[in-house]
């Protein structure tokens, strides 16, 4: 099951209260306050794992609370400090605050770490508070609470290149010929419910990663079919293939205005990411007018486009390489990866 939201409440543990102790030894005339400080609590932290791919283990258990400070004690005995509590979670993971839009972390690094709840400070004994003019110092102090707060965890896959298109457009046939993902595939809509990863080797030791996400249709930014719910994890995509199939029943052009019109409601600027139309299921086509009218579009645009069929394997070794020569262009010209662009 893919879980990719979630709410869970984090405390950080509470210091540890100082002590308030004199010592009193026979034949130690000049005892004195000997209180130790209470421990700090520790803090709840969530790292970056990669071995978790899901926020499914969050369905189950939404409370956590980091060990608290043990208490000081006489003999000048400090506390123990608490223990931090770890939480893994996907790499991609967002942290943002639930009744709100801040956001507090983009945890996008493996092993990346984020501290979400501090725990509390422990209180100082009555041995810190004596001085010359306070030679026996009754005050001692309490430990202090952790933080407390409410989380919303999303997560967003890392992918280099995102599928986009309408039910049964051949997204999850393509995934499976071009990686060794193995999406379920049947002969009807709605077939893919959940987002689904798969690497590409692209050859000369040049790979990349591809998403495939549950198709859309016209409507979906008011909830139709599946919605936009999926669609956050084309956020990260360098680019989109956008995949048209020309067996359908609707009109191919038409479709492609659709699902672009479905990126534009959706926002964050998914609709400008560079696209490549991919032409599916040419083994099956029985108008090839369908085929000249989405490449006089293409054209038009300035679109790069590819005929493929996933089920005889035409057309695949040019558009694995067409897509691997676009990213590598793209990263060159992302000042975030170090390329020479702008």
């Amino acid at each position: 099951m893919f879980i990719d939201e979630a709410v869970i409440a984090v405390s950080g543990g509470g210091g540890g209260d100082g002590c308030l102790s004199f010592r009193r030894e026979k034949y130690v005339p000049k005892g004195g306050p000997d209180g130790g400080d209470g421990g700090d609590g520790g803090s709840v932290v969530l790292v970056a794992d990669p071995s978790v791919s899901t926020l499914l283990a969050f369905r189950f258990k939404k409370h956590f609370r980091a060990e608290r400070g043990r208490h000081g004690q006489g003999s000048n005995k400090a506390g123990r400090s608490g223990n931090d509590l770890v939480v893994p979670v996907p790499v991609g993971t967002l942290v943002s605050e639930a009744e709100g839009a801040e956001r507090l972390a983009d945890l996008c690094e493996p092993r990346q770490r984020f501290v979400v709840a501090r725990g509390g400070r422990g209180g100082r004994g009555n041995a810190r508070f004596k001085s010359a003019v306070v030679r026996v110092p009754r005050r001692h102090e309490p430990g202090h609470a952790g933080e407390v707060r409410t989380v919303r965890l999303e997560l967003k896959l890392l992918a280099d290149v995102g599928l986009v298109g309408f039910p049964n457009a051949g997204k999850s046939t393509l995934i499976s010929r071009m990686s060794a993902a193995r999406p379920k595939i049947a002969d009807y809509p709605f077939t893919t419910l959940e987002p689904c990863l798969g690497v590409v080797d692209a050859g000369n030791f040049r790979s990349f990663v591809i998403a495939d996400i549950p198709g859309l249709i016209e409507g979906a930014h008011r909830g139709a079919g599946l919605g936009h719910r999926f669609l956050r994890h084309l956020e990260r995509c360098r680019l989109l293939l956008h995949l048209v199939d020309m067996t359908a029943e609707r009109d191919a052009v038409a479709a492609i205005a659709a699902v672009r019109d479905e990126l534009r409601r959706y926002g964050c600027e998914l609709e400008t990411k560079p696209q490549i139309l991919v032409l599916t299921k040419a083994d099956a086509v029985r108008d090839p007018a369908v085929k000249d009218r989405v490449i006089e579009r293409a054209v038009a645009e300035g679109t790069p486009w590819h005929v493929i069929s996933a089920v005889t394997g035409e057309g695949l070794p040019g558009l694995t390489r067409s897509v691997a020569d676009t990213l590598e262009r793209l990263r060159a010209s992302d000042p975030a990866d170090g390329g020479s662009g702008p």
